[in-house]
Parts: C-alpha cells; sequence; structure tokens
C-alpha cells in the first residue's frame, strides 16, 4: 500500500468502506435477503423461507441456467479463438499495414461502441430470411453474444501479446523451430495466464447479457437474465432476487474455477 502513516491508512480504509458499502456491497445484500424473504419491512425485506429457492427447483428455472450456462460457454469458448487469432494477426499487421490493423481494431470494438439492442436487431434483420435463417434457432443467441464479448478478448489478447518478451520467439526461432511451432509452443503457452482471464470476463459477461437475448430467444432457448427479468416485470420480486442469486453463485463459482486456472498458468 502506497500510504505508510497508520492514520492515513485508516482514513483510505474508511473512505473505502463507506463507498464501497453502500455503491457495492449493499445492492447486492439486499438481493440475497429479498430470496429468502416474505415481504418488505420499509426499504428492507424481512421473513425467511426457502420457497424461492424450493419454486426453483421444481421449475424451469434450472432449464434456463442451463441454457445460459451452454450459451455462456460456447460463446465464450468462439469469442476467445476468434479474439486471439484477430489479436494475432493485428501483431503480424502493425509491422506491414498499420492502418489495416487499427481498421481492424475499431471493428471489433463497434459492438462495445453501440447499444446491445442494436447488436441483437441488425442480427435480427440480417438472419431472418434464407440462405442464412438463423432466427427463432439458439444459434442466434450464441452469435449475438459471442459478437458482444468478442471485443473483450481481442483486446485482453492485444494488451498481452504487447507485454510479451519478443526474445522468446526469436531463441526459438534461431533454434529453427517454424512459426507455427513457435505459435503453439511458445507463445500461447506464455499467453495462457491472458487467455483464461479473457475467457472468465467473456463468460461473465455473456452470462448476464440481456438487451440482445431478449430479441432475439427461441421459446425452447430461454436464458436466465430473460427469466429473472419476466418475473421481476410481472411483480414476483422474490422470486427473480432467488433466480438473480442462482445467476450470480453460478458466474461466481465458474470465474473462481477459471481464476485457478490463471493461477496455475502464471506459475508454469
Amino acid at each position: 500500500m502506497l500510504v505508510h502513516s497508520r492514520t492515513a491508512r485508516w482514513v483510505v480504509w474508511a473512505a473505502f468502506t463507506v463507498v464501497f458499502l453502500p455503491v457495492f456491497a449493499l445492492p447486492f445484500l439486499v438481493i440475497l435477503a429479498a430470496s429468502f424473504a416474505t415481504g418488505w419491512s420499509g426499504a428492507l425485506p424481512s421473513g425467511a423461507t426457502l420457497a424461492h429457492y424450493r419454486d426453483i427447483a421444481r421449475g424451469d428455472a434450472l432449464d434456463a441456467l442451463v441454457t445460459s450456462l451452454l450459451t455462456g460457454l460456447a460463446a465464450s469458448a468462439l469469442a476467445l479463438a476468434i479474439g486471439t487469432w484477430s489479436a494475432l494477426a493485428a501483431q503480424a499487421l502493425r509491422t506491414r499495414a498499420r492502418r489495416l490493423s487499427r481498421a481492424a481494431d475499431t471493428l471489433f470494438m463497434l459492438p462495445v461502441a453501440v447499444p446491445s439492442v442494436v447488436v441483437g436487431l441488425s442480427l435480427l434483420v440480417a438472419f431472418s430470411k434464407p440462405p442464412l435463417l438463423l432466427n427463432g434457432t439458439p444459434t442466434i443467441v450464441v452469435l449475438a453474444h459471442t459478437v458482444l464479448v468478442t471485443a473483450f478478448a481481442h483486446q485482453s489478447v492485444t494488451a498481452a501479446l504487447s507485454r510479451l518478451d519478443p526474445a522468446y520467439e526469436q531463441a526459438a526461432a534461431g533454434l529453427g523451430a517454424s512459426p507455427a511451432h513457435v505459435l503453439r509452443r511458445v507463445k500461447l503457452p506464455l499467453l495462457l495466464p491472458s487467455l483464461s482471464a479473457a475467457a472468465g470476463l467473456c463468460f461473465a459477461l455473456s452470462m448476464g447479457e440481456l438487451s440482445a437475448t431478449m430479441m432475439l430467444y427461441p421459446p425452447d432457448w430461454l436464458p436466465l437474465p430473460v427469466k429473472v427479468f419476466a418475473a421481476t416485470d410481472r411483480g414476483s420480486l422474490f422470486s427473480g432476487a432467488a433466480l438473480a442469486v442462482v445467476l450470480m453463485g453460478t458466474t461466481l463459482i465458474v470465474l473462481t474455477a477459471v481464476s485457478r486456472i490463471r493461477t496455475r498458468a502464471s506459475y508454469r
């Protein structure tokens, strides 16, 4: 910590607590409390029950959770593959065609610069007629999530490549390794911590995506965020809170597993 005085450290921690608790922690704690509540007492939930979680176990919420997991895993895997490939290609272009590299970066960042509902509408218009008729299928939902999160994978891998010491690649090439061998055995292993971090970020963003999903999801492919919105929209706030807690808990479990993979990769 850059603050060395004990008094100053107490002031910093007090300021952090004052900002962190009401802005970040308190809303999540209220959601957690509401998931077990039976009513409201002023501004806070009251009562205690497990009925909302029992309803989740007996209803179709688990199917929605599986749908979100499958969508998130597929979208993050595709985004990581496309983002890594594009970052490697952009790095190669920077030494030959800098303008083309900048254009590629801008293209990948475009879905982040516009509202996600615009991305959903564009995909709905583009893939509602043959020969690429994807409207009404799970594929278009996965495609929308992939488009929305690929920019984060691209930027993460690009930043990692800029920090990568070229001496490793030069040493491997000097020993006679082919470019493909250098990529597979040198560069990608060194990028593994950044790749795992990018995958975790893409997965978390996909698990919480709602706006584009609302425009595209078919009846047999209902992600959990849509179910949370539907529950709260019809006034079932406590059921929606329980669904939100399940969504948050599942995302945190997956992110914790990814974080462990990243930690192990960084020490290899």
